[in-house]
């Protein structure tokens, strides 16, 4: 048994429903990980995986206010682990390439990856009043209300339209395809749901591979927002791969529903407080939010960049129609003319990709998108003793 403290530390700004994650020197031989407040003495779920010589311990913090300090107890030992079941996200996958996303109970998304689909998605997105903040068009046909554009927008979802000249975010005939291999790692859990999907980037003919994907998603148990962390890892295979200048495409993508079209009533808005697609499309910035009306009630979708992700802050291509992408390619489109933002990947060489998304009631303002962000960007300081 071993028995240490973790004093977490708030900067000066509030944290809530926030993942923290902390390096533990675990070496030898445990079943589990137990964290309690170190005051009232309640047991918080937590989640460990290996990492090198120790273990990474994760949980959600409730509440820390500006300035403030927690203190928790770390108690490492032979015996079981609480079951902690009715607050974990489930994970479960079928024969035909779909993986549903549970949490506490409640169905989140599907994450569609079989060989019957260009590239995997997401579809529905589900909010927090239980209405898909995504459009459900092509995979749902004559929605009443439902814009019919652009039939490639599928949920949330990686693309991108010019890769050694192959078209890999449109659909159809002669475009590229990204072909799911397989899941390294499904893991349910008390804090989080952990899919680790590989695949490939291919020509259209399926029989070159351009690129070798890696997509960690972490889906957090937290309600009735959402948090969902991608970390994307793009590796050139055997030759060099370009990254063309071109605004069709994005590596992480979203099309909302669409009664939170800008045209409907809805809001996009980014970090600088830049408002709508006028002010919005083809800038930089650390964040993006759409929001709008779904059912009568206003409710958002964020995605924040990380500062370790490549080219950050990155550009956006945003639509007042319901399209919200990040593409940090597109320099010399969005800036209108000067030097290209091609990029050339060098064979075996990677480009690391990390974001967030944020889905909550609201717009920007009432959901503190900003704060939110600043929790994923700058999380609270966390001391091991």
């Amino acid at each position: 048994m071993s028995i240490k403290s973790i004093v977490v530390t708030a900067s000066s700004h509030n944290y809530s429903q926030t993942p923290v994650e902390v390096q533990l020197d675990a070496r030898s031989e445990f079943r589990s990980i137990k964290l309690t407040d170190a005051v009232s003495g309640a047991l918080m779920p937590a989640q460990w995986e290996r990492s090198g010589g120790g273990v990474e311990l994760t949980w959600i913090e409730p509440g820390l206010e500006a300035g403030a300090s927690k203190t928790y107890h770390v108690n490492i030992s032979q015996g079981r682990a609480a079951d902690s079941a009715e607050e974990s996200v489930q994970l479960e996958t079928d024969s035909e390439g779909r993986l549903d996303v549970l949490v506490r109970g409640e169905f989140v998304t599907s994450y569609f990856s079989g060989p019957q689909w260009q590239r995997p998605y997401f579809h529905p997105v589900m909010g927090p009043y239980g209405d898909p903040v995504t459009r459900g068009f092509p995979m749902v046909r004559d929605a009443p209300g439902e814009t019919t554009d652009h039939p490639h927008h599928r949920g949330i979802y990686v693309a991108y339209g010019e890769v050694n000249g192959v078209d890999n975010w449109t659909e159809g005939s002669g475009r590229g395809h990204t072909v799911h291999r397989e899941f390294a790692a499904l893991e349910s859990g008390p804090v989080y749901g952990l899919a680790d999907a590989l695949s490939d980037w291919v020509t259209p003919d399926k029989r070159s591979v351009l690129l070798r994907e890696r997509r960690v998603m972490k889906f957090y148990n937290v309600a009735p927002s959402r948090l969902v962390d991608i970390d994307l890892t793009l590796t050139a295979a055997e030759e060099d791969v370009l990254f063309g200048d071109t605004k069709e495409g994005g590596i992480i993508s979203l099309r909302v529903a669409s009664s939170m079209d800008v045209a409907r009533g809805g809001r996009l808005e980014n970090s600088y407080g830049a408002v709508n697609e006028n002010e919005v499309w083809g800038k930089r910035a650390d964040w993006c939010d759409y929001s709008g009306p779904v059912n009568g009630l206003t409710v958002g979708v964020a995605i924040f960049d990380h500062p370790k992700s490549f080219r950050h802050p990155t550009y956006w291509h945003a639509r007042d129609y319901g399209l919200l992408t990040t593409n940090p390619f597109a320099v010399s489109t969005f800036e209108g003319g000067g030097p290209s933002g091609e990029y050339v990947l060098p064979a075996r060489d990677s480009l690391r990709f990390r974001y967030r998304i944020y889905i909550h009631k609201g717009d920007a303002s009432e959901a503190k998108v900003a704060e939110k962000n600043n929790n994923y960007v700058t999380p609270p300081a966390v001391q091991v003793n």
